[in-house]
């Protein structure tokens, strides 16, 4: 069995319970330590704690990160864990949960700033990092052993000990031999964690876990394969591929794989984000067409902003929707023309909103991008004349904000006078 030492990064054959090297009692063991390469990595409570680190007066508080009172939370720490506070719980039941939280508007400036110091990082170990959100991301370290004289595990713990010495942030990992068993382990050991998961064993481990750990399967989806006799990742790795390929096509065989442990994906740095979006959740439902509008500009320009700083335009805008009796509502339009600007996306998801909103309450509106193109093309006769006009103003007060901060520069669809809301 092989072990690593956590403390003094120690690599050797398991010989009792302490390091040889330094006799700390950080040791983790696995027969596959020494031979895997895939890593993901994952910070832990990740907003919660870049708050905890700025605010040395939280550090033994609990601390939610989230919306209003009608919002849901975006991130709680493990204090406020321990009573029962989840992400995507609404905010009102996190309260009720830990009345004593702190409960702070998220500041996602500060979060993507954070995300970028530990992605360069990462970026100096590997040039094979696959992003999945600001705080998580993939790795292969394979071929790196000469480069970085120690082995993916070495490297990897010397890693979780600098992001946490030099940016002042936990984070976990899990090594597998691929995507999908790596993500599982790190999420095996938080905070701060670091666990393996080899091939020999991944099977077994997975057997008795819920079909809903597998990636692709919703609650919904895993719904229909209990109604099928496929509660469990076991029972699908038992299952016949042939019957799963009649009742579920290629999905059905792609999760066999994957109940067995198999996952061919490979890191991919350069693959594509499906799609950028933002919502918002009123504190009190709103009817009025145009008090919804005035919700969905900053929507569109928060997310087109986005877009436009990582070089992509959009085929298609959708707008989403939440009645006062949660029921989710969703309109999709493709545009004539790949868009990464205000100007269009707001006037698209306009029509839609006008469309759909016919008098009746809402409680969350949402908007977001997707089937990107290179937004570079935009600077030939790909886009219109007005919309090139667009993107010209939309580009230099993204430069005047980048320079100056977020507040010097607004657009004139921003000051637009809202009327005064009724009090219930």
């Amino acid at each position: 069995m092989s072990a690593l030492c956590r403390a003094c990064f120690w690599l050797g054959q398991e010989s009792g319970p302490r390091c040889p090297a330094c006799a700390s009692p950080r040791l983790l063991v696995h027969a596959e330590l020494a031979s895997l390469s895939i890593a993901h990595l994952d910070c832990d409570a990740f907003y919660a704690s870049v708050e905890k680190r700025d605010r040395p007066e939280l550090r033994d508080r609990p601390v939610i990160v989230g919306g209003g009172r009608r919002g849901v939370v975006t991130t709680a720490c493990y204090i406020a864990r321990l009573s029962g506070v989840k992400s995507a719980m609404p905010m009102f039941k996190a309260r009720a949960l830990c009345p004593e939280a702190v409960v702070l508007s998220p500041d996602f400036t500060k979060y993507r700033a954070e995300s970028r110091r530990i992605l360069n990082r990462l970026r100096t170990l590997t040039p094979l990092i696959q992003p999945l959100s600001l705080d998580e991301a993939w790795m292969d370290l394979s071929g790196t052993q000469r480069l970085h004289g120690a082995a993916p595990a070495q490297t990897l713990a010397r890693l979780q000990a600098e992001i946490e010495r030099d940016i002042g942030l936990g984070v976990s990992i899990g090594l597998a031999p691929n995507k999908f068993l790596a993500k599982i382990a790190s999420d095996l050991d938080k905070p701060r964690g670091f666990a393996v998961i080899g091939a020999a064993e991944s099977e077994a481990f997975l057997a008795q876990r819920p079909v809903s750990i597998l990636p692709g399967v919703g609650a919904a989806f895993a719904r229909t394969l209990e109604a099928a006799g496929l509660a469990t990742v076991g029972d699908l790795a038992r299952a016949d591929t042939r019957r799963l390929a009649d009742r579920f096509g290629a999905h059905g065989l792609r999760l066999a794989g994957l109940a067995k442990g198999r996952d061919e994906r490979p890191v991919d740095p350069h693959q594509a984000r499906k799609s950028i979006s933002a919502e918002t959740t009123f504190n009190e439902n709103l009817t009025d067409f145009g008090e919804l509008e005035d919700e969905l500009w900053p929507l569109c320009e928060r997310i087109t902003r986005h877009a436009r700083a990582e070089g992509k335009a959009a085929r298609v805008v959708t707008l989403k929707l939440r009645t006062a009796a949660f029921r989710i509502v969703t309109r999709r339009r493709t545009l004539a023309m790949p868009s990464q600007t205000a100007k269009t996306v707001f006037a698209t998801a306009r029509e839609m909103l006008k469309a759909e909103a016919g008098g009746g309450a809402y409680r969350l509106i949402g908007v977001a991008m997707s089937d990107f193109v290179d937004g570079a093309d935009g600077s030939s006769d790909f886009f219109a004349a007005a919309e090139g006009r667009a993107l010209d103003g939309e580009k230099a007060m993204d430069a005047l904000r980048a320079r100056f901060g977020a507040g010097v520069v607004v657009s004139a669809r921003s000051l637009t006078p809202r009327p005064e809301r009724p009090r219930r």
